[in-house]
């Protein structure tokens, strides 16, 4: 059974394992969650795609973690602790 655990002010969710959700999700997440301040990091020249790779390298090194936000219904990238 998972584990509920407080995420922040205004979160209570429960961590997911990124490794555990499919390649396309992650990477469409990890891309919805760099591109949500309204940077328009392009096509052109890969720096959205090496933004995502960024944050998935802190994904790998516990710097990041996934999280379901029970209220919301919606998954978030955290710093992780």
């Amino acid at each position: 059974m998972a584990e509920h655990k407080a995420v922040g002010a205004h979160e209570e969710g429960v961590e997911v394992p990124y490794d555990q959700l499919e390649a396309e999700t992650l990477h469409n997440l990890i891309q919805e969650f760099v591109t949500r301040d309204g940077n328009d990091w392009g096509n052109g020249d890969g720096a959205l795609e090496a933004k995502v790779g960024q944050v998935m390298q802190q994904l790998r090194n516990r710097q990041a973690k996934v999280v379901f936000d029970l209220k919301s219904q919606t998954a978030n990238i955290v710093p992780g602790r």
